[in-house]
């Protein structure tokens, strides 16, 4: 199914969001927790967590935000795939390519939020809108028709 391009923004800026909120989070939790005297070192290594409940708490809190990064990253990468299949069935395949190549060169981030500024609606609707002329207002065509009845039909009701 194409997600159309408003959809394609909400995942997008939605990550965004959670990805750069989990990482100020995740930064703060780890200062606050090494602040606190809660990891023991040797020399600039790691080598233990003193058992306090404050410092397990930032740890968690850290983990935590560390599982946001990850959900964030994968919605930015539904993002990028939403926004190549959107321009896959346009006439123009530059945005696809531009999409594709972005993408596999590792900056699929940035040709995304290029696409989300700037990007054209590759969403095409299943049923093609009704013509207003073709029909008199305020009468339907019969049920079991696929056509829109015309004046001459309208005429002999």
């Amino acid at each position: 199914m194409i997600m159309r391009k408003a959809m394609i923004v909400k995942v997008f800026l939605g990550s965004l969001i959670g990805l750069v909120a989990a990482g100020v989070l995740c930064a703060v939790a780890l200062v606050l927790a090494a602040s606190s005297g809660v990891f023991v070192m040797n020399g600039p290594d790691v080598v233990g967590v003193r058992p306090d409940p404050f410092g397990w708490s930032m740890l968690a809190l850290a983990g935590f935000a560390v599982l946001v990064i990850v959900a964030a990253s994968m919605g930015l990468f539904v993002a990028w795939i939403g926004a190549m299949l959107n321009t896959v069935n346009l006439a123009d395949k530059t945005w696809f390519v531009v999409l594709l190549a972005g993408g596999l060169l590792s900056v699929g981030f940035l040709v995304t939020a290029a696409y989300v500024i700037a990007g054209p609606d590759g969403y095409r609707p299943a049923v093609p809108p009704v013509d207003e002329h073709s029909a008199l207002p305020g009468l339907t065509p019969p049920p079991g028709t696929d056509t829109p009845a015309t004046q001459a039909d309208l005429a002999h009701r």
